[in-house]
């Protein structure tokens, strides 16, 4: 009897318990396909986000390949989960973020959406830059220019029915002929070779010309094919060469874009900016001088763009890896190159700024000249011109001062180094060909942008001590310092359209405000000057014929 009762009992809990496993399975069915749901609803994270997480100070290797960040770059699409691969011949573990990821996608995301820093604004607002440039000051007509105006002359050398795949091009320049080479296959006359033989007597460049768009867009996306160290110099620097022959200037990131030079540090002894040069060429585009050459931020894979396809061995031998796993190099300098003044990626990704190259040397020779306004790099002694108040009189009576424009040229130069606070111009460079007869080369610009609180008046040196200005560029100052035209928005507008906008302003708030606020000394010491002295004295009247209503108005 008891033993029925027994059985009867097991009978009944066993039937419950398969209720219950039952009833749990149903549920957790039913869990798991909420959650599904769920992170199908999830939107992927933007590109601009993952781009910010790889610039922050404190990534590292390891929370690269951490679930999180992981599994949101598989939603996104853009990488695969971060496990070290060997791959053979390379000498080293390349992680799949090497040839995918947040790099490959800012650079062809450039690419798909013609990313340039020259042309049209951002969003869907009227575009003061575009008015700017609009400007019958920005758009004054120049002297027709001559065979002999143009730096660089090519000709094929051969007929066009005998060429093949590779084509030699002839330059025509002081020194002679020299061939200059590329493959016809991807494109007959490269953006970097259009670039060259645009410069003219009068111009770097021409602001307007569509070639300029397909230069910027192969310094941001093309691939690069070798990376070496730049001789010479007190800061590293590497020189890119991309697959048709075109060649750029890299330099990397060293600090945050936030990040001020301290007050005790000499000019001298500062570090270099990526994004400095960058802002440098947007201003430099802005005032109308157009004498630096393009210049494109990018975001770099310090592996695959670098350490394995440098055939710099000294470069080479400085490659490392940081404690927390981001590959490093320090290269051979001067100065901040070391362990200790390392560059790294996050954690192999690197900002930098790439200039288009000038033509070689043997095809364009180009000389270097002192400025008269040289500081002393010196912690305690003074240059002649901090002495003497009356310098600018022993300049003008020296050669080449002392006739044609080279001394406006020199002080509209002191104008935009002044505007970005760049004390570093110890010297310039002219193309020989033209002789004395042409512009000034703004090269070499890392150290400007490095302090917004504090304005560094002796960079005026030249204007204040000279009182002398092109009337074109005044012109242009005062139109800068309109309301529809303030400086500090059109060059916000025009920084926006930088590929490493993508990741943050390559000029912080300060700066740009910093910008309104030296344009208003430039103009001030000016107005003294002319309290002072004669205006036909102070201004050089370069836009004569040009001084309709629709060029000065308002000015």
């Amino acid at each position: 009897m008891m033993r029925r009762s027994v059985c009867r009992c097991s009978r009944s809990v066993c039937a419950l318990l398969a209720s219950l496993s039952l009833a749990l399975h149903l549920l957790l069915a039913l869990l798991c396909l909420a959650i599904l749901q769920r992170s199908c609803d999830v939107p992927p994270p933007s590109r601009t986000q993952t781009l910010h997480r790889l610039s922050e100070p404190n990534l590292t290797s390891q929370e690269v390949s951490s679930p999180k960040l992981s599994s949101s770059s598989q939603r996104a699409g853009l990488s695969k989960p971060s496990t070290v691969v060997r791959v053979p011949g390379k000498g080293g573990d390349v992680d799949p973020l090497l040839t995918e990821g947040p790099i490959a996608s800012l650079n062809m995301a450039a690419k798909m959406a013609h990313i340039t820093p020259l042309h049209g604004a951002l969003g869907s607002g009227p575009s003061k830059l575009q008015a700017l440039f609009n400007h019958p000051l920005y758009n004054l007509p120049r002297p027709e220019i001559q065979d002999d105006d143009w730096l660089l002359r090519v000709k094929p050398k051969v007929k066009d029915n005998d060429r093949d795949s590779t084509q030699e091009w002839l330059s025509d320049s002081e020194e002679g002929y020299d061939a200059v080479r590329w493959d016809s296959t991807t494109d007959s006359h490269p953006p970097w070779l259009r670039f060259h033989l645009g410069i003219s007597r009068w111009q770097l460049y021409d602001r307007k010309d569509p070639d300029l768009r397909a230069l910027t867009e192969q310094l941001a996306t093309h691939r690069i094919v070798s990376a070496v160290q730049k001789p010479g110099g007190t800061q590293l620097k590497l020189v890119m060469s991309f697959p048709n022959y075109g060649q750029a200037l890299f330099k990397p990131k060293k600090q945050e874009r936030d990040a001020e030079t301290d007050t005790n540090l000499f000019y001298f002894s500062d570090f270099e900016r990526h994004n400095a040069e960058i802002a440098a060429f947007h201003l430099d585009r802005i005032l109308g001088f157009q004498r630096i050459p393009p210049v494109v931020g990018r975001l770099i894979n310090v592996t695959t763009e670098i350490k394995h396809i440098t055939t710099d061995r000294r470069l080479a031998r400085t490659f490392f890896t940081s404690p927390v796993g981001n590959v490093c190099f320090y290269g051979q300098c001067t100065y901040y190159c070391s362990t200790e003044h390392a560059v790294c990626g996050r954690p192999i990704a690197l900002e930098a700024s790439l200039a288009a190259m000038l033509p070689d040397l043997s095809l364009a020779p180009r000389r270097s000249w002192r400025s008269p306004w040289r500081r002393s790099y010196s912690r305690s002694k003074l240059a002649p011109w901090e002495k003497d108040s009356n310098f600018c009189a022993t300049v003008k009576k020296t050669p080449p001062y002392n006739k044609g424009t080279r001394l406006v040229d020199l002080i509209d130069m002191a104008i935009l180094d002044f505007l970005m606070s760049n004390m570093d111009r110890h010297h310039y460079e002219t193309f020989e060909k033209f002789g004395n007869d042409t512009f000034l080369l703004h090269l070499d610009n890392g150290r400007a942008f490095g302090r917004h609180s504090r304005d560094e008046p002796s960079i005026l040196a030249p204007l204040q001590q000279c009182c002398r200005i092109r009337r074109s560029t005044l012109l242009r100052l005062r139109l800068l310092a309109l309301p529809q035209f303030r400086l500090s928005d059109v060059m916000r507008e025009s920084l926006s359209q930088d590929p490493l906008t993508a990741v943050a302003p390559l000029l912080s708030e300060p700066h740009l405000s910093a910008l309104d606020r030296r344009l208003g000394t430039v103009l001030q010491t000016v107005r003294r000057c002319q309290e002072h002295h004669l205006n036909a004295d102070v201004v050089y009247d370069d836009v004569a014929g040009n001084t309709g209503s629709d060029v000065t108005a308002g000015l």
